[in-house]
């Protein structure tokens, strides 16, 4: 996240200006990764899940299936 010295401010990438500058007093802070004309949504689309994630939700599963089936004991 970039941060303003002469605002003492951090700034979100959406937030800057489009030439990564700060909105307040114009300093270039960064330049933005993402910007409308490089965002690649199908390259966004085609990212996979991390191991963990997959691993929370299956655990999140069993320990949902096990509340339900507690309930009717």
């Amino acid at each position: 996240m970039p941060f303003c010295e002469e605002c003492a401010r951090y700034f979100a990438p959406s937030a800057m200006r489009s030439d990564g500058s700060c909105p307040q007093c114009g300093r270039v802070l960064d330049t933005p990764a993402y910007t409308a004309k490089n965002l690649d949504l199908h390259e966004l689309a085609d990212a996979k899940a991390p191991w963990h994630f997959k691993l929370l939700v299956v655990a999140l599963c069993l320990y949902l299936g096990w509340r339900i089936v507690d309930l009717f004991l």
